[in-house]
This record gives structure tokens, C-alpha cells and sequence, in this order.
């Protein structure tokens, strides 16, 4: 029986990633001689600026947003319904996004190494100010959201379970919590020393201003992990990669996980980078995120061992060579580094060296 993948697709240069997407994961699933079904959501996605370019009305928003948000959510349903193990999903709308993430009770995986020191950071993305709903009225925005302790449980008892995966002889060292946690009376202080004692696991709730501080301090410690409100996280993520990962964001990918309980852990992957629309359709983003995505997926789920490592290889090869993208420095078209990457996996160079642009 095949392994089976699920793809989401966006607008802005959702298409063209997709296309990156498919191309890599049948080209390792040709290596490892294993075929992969693959499961198109048939619905495109809007981004931020594809939605703003069809309508304007802020009721016509709020419809689109959410009907983008229902169908998603539809979709990742049937997935795990069916168990499939994994989504790959291009930049969408970030609004209907995070009404899927609240109802799925999503949170960001983001492992972050430098040097001898490693960092967990799992973003809360099913509660705080990204998730809720809004309210209109003349020239004023409400928006309501909720913070529970049966969500911020979930979070830490995942956490907890991730890092001991991620460090299996020694588990993790810390846990520490960054939150605007002296805005809710108290309760996130009381749920998490009651939730910290069940789990047997000391967890250190601080406000985030003071996680930055500690962090340009004392730098990072060894086998950390930062539970964080999306607030903090969404800013930080950037920074943290800067300053302790040498990582650029466009050539990142990450992975959300779905703890609803209907959802079987459905893991979600996603390039770092957003749907950047000013690239549509011009042949020029960077392919590297969704080529490691796509390499993951198929180490994870599909049977490939060491397809994350030929995938590493392969685009060094094509750096060595100079083949990148214009926001790298380079000249070259995506679909140049994409033939050059492939070609450097399965052993074999180009015909022709790839064409920069002038």
C-alpha cells in the first residue's frame, strides 16, 4: 500500500512551490524505488493580498476568510480520518489559518541548534490574540479570544513528549514558558504549577521580555525549551534563527502538529516564508524550504531513510556551484536551482549548466 501525502495550496507563489513540491517528492520516491499517492486539496487558498485584490467590503472579507478556513479544516479533517500522516501546505491567509490552528489546537515545532547548545521552541497556536473571532461596529474592531487550562495542558504534555524525543538519553533541561501572563488574573500561574507538579517536570513561566533578556545574556542553554504565546513567538522565531540557528527564514521549513484528539496528531508542514505575491508568477522564490519539506515528509512518512541528508547534499552541491535565487544573491531561476538540486540527487550532472538570468 502506497504512503499517502496531502497537499494544500495557496495563492501568491503557491503554485509554482506546489509544482517544487511534487517534482522533489516524486524524484526521492523514484530513488528509494516506493511510490507516494499524492491528495490535492481541490480548493486554492487565498493569501492576504489575493484577497484584498478580490474584494474589498469588510463583510466580504470575513466570508472569505472563513470559507477558506471551513474547507481547510474539512480537508485536514478527512486526512487524518483516512490516516494520512502529513499535509503540505504553501502560505495562505493567515487569518483563516488561525481560525484552523484554534479549532485543531495546532502548535509550531521549530528545533533550533547552535553549536553545542539545542532549543525546542513550540509556538501555542491554539490560543492568545492570533486565534478568536471579530466583532464590527462603527469604526471599531472587538476581538475576543480565551485562554483554557485544558489547551495550555495539552501544549506542555507536548512538549514534554517532543523534547524527550528530541533528546532521548537525557530528556530536556528546562522548560520555560514565555507569556503575557500578568494580563489573566492569575490562572495561567495557577494551571501551569498545577500541570508542571502532574508532569513531574519543574516548567518556569516568565514574561517574554524577560525570556529575551536571559537570552542575550546568558545565551542559549543546552536542551531548552520555550513554550511561547504566538505573540512572542511569531517575532522571535526570526530573531532566534538570526542570532542562534545562522538560518535564513526563506530557507526554512517547519511543522505544525494537530492535538485535537479527532486529528490523530496530523502533522502540517509549511515553508517559513510566506506567500510572497510580488513573486508570483515570476519564477524567481526560493525553493529551498519546500525542497527540505519535501525531503522531511518523505524520511518521516514515506519510507525514505536519509532522504533528509541526500536532500542537504544535494543542495550544497548546487550552492558550491552558485545556483541560487536572487534573494541569495544569485541569478537563477527557481526552476534552475530546482533541475540542479535534483540532478545533484540522483548522482548525475545537469546536460547543460543551468542559465542565469542577466
Amino acid at each position: 500500500m502506497k504512503p499517502v501525502v496531502a497537499l494544500a495550496v495557496g495563492r501568491g507563489t503557491g503554485a509554482e512551490l506546489s509544482t517544487v513540491f511534487e517534482r522533489t517528492l516524486s524524484r526521492i520516491a523514484g530513488l528509494y524505488d516506493t511510490g507516494i499517492e499524492l491528495v490535492r486539496s481541490p480548493r486554492t487558498y487565498h493569501s492576504y493580498v489575493s484577497l484584498k485584490e478580490e474584494v474589498t467590503d469588510t463583510e466580504q472579507i470575513r466570508r472569505l476568510t472563513e470559507e477558506d478556513a471551513a474547507h481547510y479544516e474539512r480537508f485536514c479533517r478527512e486526512q487524518a480520518r483516512r490516516g494520512t500522516p502529513a499535509v503540505f501546505r504553501t502560505a495562505m491567509n493567515a487569518q483563516s489559518l488561525y481560525l484552523v490552528r484554534q479549532r485543531l489546537q495546532a502548535v509550531k515545532v521549530e528545533p533550533i541548534a547552535a553549536g553545542d547548545a539545542a532549543l525546542l521552541l513550540i509556538r501555542d497556536e491554539a490560543q492568545g490574540f492570533y486565534t478568536g473571532e471579530n466583532l464590527h461596529s462603527p469604526g471599531v474592531v472587538t476581538r475576543t479570544m480565551e485562554f483554557s487550562r485544558e489547551i495550555t495542558a495539552k501544549v506542555l504534555e507536548f512538549a514534554l513528549r517532543r523534547a524527550r524525543r528530541e533528546w532521548p538519553d537525557d530528556g530536556p533541561a528546562q522548560i520555560v514558558m514565555a507569556y503575557k501572563f500578568h494580563l489573566l488574573d492569575g490562572a495561567l500561574d495557577r494551571w501551569v504549577s498545577e500541570i508542571s507538579r502532574r508532569l513531574g517536570m519543574e516548567v518556569r513561566l516568565f514574561q517574554p521580555d524577560t525570556v529575551n533578556r536571559n537570552l542575550i545574556t546568558h545565551g542559549l542553554a543546552d536542551r531548552t525549551v520555550i513554550v511561547a504565546g504566538n505573540e512572542w513567538a511569531d517575532i522571535m522565531h526570526v530573531v532566534l534563527l538570526d542570532r542562534f540557528g545562522a538560518e535564513r527564514q526563506e530557507n526554512r521549513c517547519t511543522e505544525n502538529v494537530h492535538l485535537h484528539p479527532e486529528l490523530r496528531e496530523l502533522v502540517e508542514y509549511q515553508t517559513v516564508h510566506g506567500s510572497a505575491d510580488d513573486l508570483a508568477g515570476k519564477d524567481t522564490v526560493n525553493p529551498t524550504a519546500t525542497l527540505r519539506a519535501a525531503a522531511l515528509i518523505a524520511q518521516r512518512h514515506a519510507g525514505c531513510p536519509g532522504a533528509v541528508a541526500a536532500v542537504e547534499q544535494a543542495l550544497h552541491a548546487a550552492e558550491e556551484k552558485g545556483i541560487r535565487t536572487p534573494d541569495l544573491g544569485g541569478r537563477h531561476s527557481t526552476t534552475a536551482v530546482v533541475d540542479a538540486v535534483l540532478a545533484a540527487l540522483d548522482g548525475r550532472a545537469p546536460d547543460t549548466a543551468p542559465t542565469a538570468r542577466p
